[in-house]
């Protein structure tokens, strides 16, 4: 519940040319008050690092060969140390940013996405290697394999382009409702796969090598008398996990499904234009009213609900050893338990809200706010 009215006016107007809204539903309701908790996870912070703001975009830092990858909207891209936070080096992309990081497991190739569609890569010491034009605004990290860099921009169009050379190797189309959200919808990368997240509620698995439809399930099936109560994009980044995959939908479902054949395990209602987070035994969903909910990975049975932190505007929550962690809207960052979901500890960040997936990079916990700073937290 993110949108201004100005935005859903806006949206609305738009329709027919097939148009995307800022963000999800305004609610009128004021967040949650932070009350007092007894705390049980002494959490400090580890280093902490300065780049740019995100504007009206989501840069989630990446990691890679032990290092974190970051960058922001005015083209500035760093590598840092993960766990010292020290800067292995910084560059100037030339173009505002609209998208970023990707980067491949060993950190020899970095790409983000330029405010005109560009496509930029770097090698592993922050030097051009080459770029690419997509056919309209890129909102969603590239995807990077070892030899394919996919790309998906907000037509719906899904290319793959040559990590080497740049050289487009295929190109896939797909349909895109009236209206969607203008969120940035993410894709993953797992064995010869690529999983991407739509709009309409739909996840498509292609293979890396040439675009070829693995299989096609439906995480949120669009229902409701109008344009908008019919929104339902996959929030984030579907997640691998083992032989599952997870995703969930706005005004739709969460689901996990056998990640080779598509087969459904189990889906439960939900709404959440933010992603879902996966571990050996849960899956965690922070929902559009603010409730942090984890739901048993076999079954999708619910194993703890916590409302605590209602219209407070929550990231996408990751677990972290015995808790949960999730970011909100005053740069505050909660730490829940992973058994029963009460809350046990929080730290503050530079006080801007918190939009990107965060990050473990071994033993740190890694977030950065749409003002720009990165943060490190560790447990001790």
């Amino acid at each position: 519940m993110r949108n201004t009215e100005k935005a859903i006016a806006a949206g609305v107007l738009a329709l027919m040319a097939g148009c995307s809204l800022f963000g999800a539903k305004e609610s009128k309701t004021p967040p949650a008050k932070l009350v007092d908790f007894k705390a049980d996870l002494n959490v400090h912070e580890a280093w902490k690092y300065s780049m740019g703001k995100a504007g009206a975009s989501v840069f989630s830092p990446a990691l890679a060969a032990g290092d974190v990858f970051v960058a922001d909207a005015d083209g500035a891209i760093a590598r840092l140390n993960a766990a010292t936070g020290k800067q292995q080096w910084r560059v100037k992309a030339g173009t505002d940013l609209t998208a970023g990081v990707g980067v491949n497991t060993d950190g020899t190739l970095v790409v983000v996405g330029g405010v005109k569609g560009q496509i930029l890569a770097f090698d592993g010491s922050g030097k051009p290697v080459w770029n690419a034009q997509a056919s309209s605004e890129v909102l969603s990290a590239p995807a990077v394999g070892a030899d394919v860099v996919v790309v998906r921009s907000v037509d719906n169009l899904i290319v793959a382009y040559d990590a080497k050379t740049g050289e487009k190797k295929w190109t896939v189309t797909r349909a895109t409702p009236a209206l969607s959200l203008r969120t940035s919808p993410g894709m993953t990368i797992s064995g010869a796969n690529v999983y991407v997240a739509q709009p309409g509620g739909k996840l498509v698995a292609l293979t890396l090598a040439a675009g070829v439809p693995r299989f096609e399930v439906l995480v949120g099936e669009p229902r409701g008398a109008n344009e908008l109560e019919r929104v339902t994009d996959i929030a984030g980044a579907p997640v691998v996990y083992e032989k599952d995959i997870c995703a969930v939908s706005y005004q739709g479902r969460v689901a996990c499904y056998d990640a080779i054949n598509g087969t459904p395990h189990w889906n439960k209602p939900a709404s959440s234009d933010v992603g879902v987070a996966v571990d050996q035994r849960f899956v965690f969903v922070s929902d559009e009213n603010g409730a942090v909910n984890a739901y048993s990975r076999d079954s999708g049975v619910s194993a703890w609900k916590n409302d605590k932190l209602s219209y407070r505007v929550l990231s996408t929550p990751i677990s972290y050893g015995r808790a949960v962690a999730v970011g909100d809207f005053e740069g505050y960052v909660h730490f829940l338990s992973r058994e029963d979901g009460a809350i046990i500890g929080r730290v503050k960040t530079d006080g801007s809200p918190i939009r990107s997936v965060p990050l473990i990079a071994g033993t740190n916990l890694i977030f950065q706010t749409q003002s720009g700073t990165v943060t490190a937290l560790a447990v001790e």
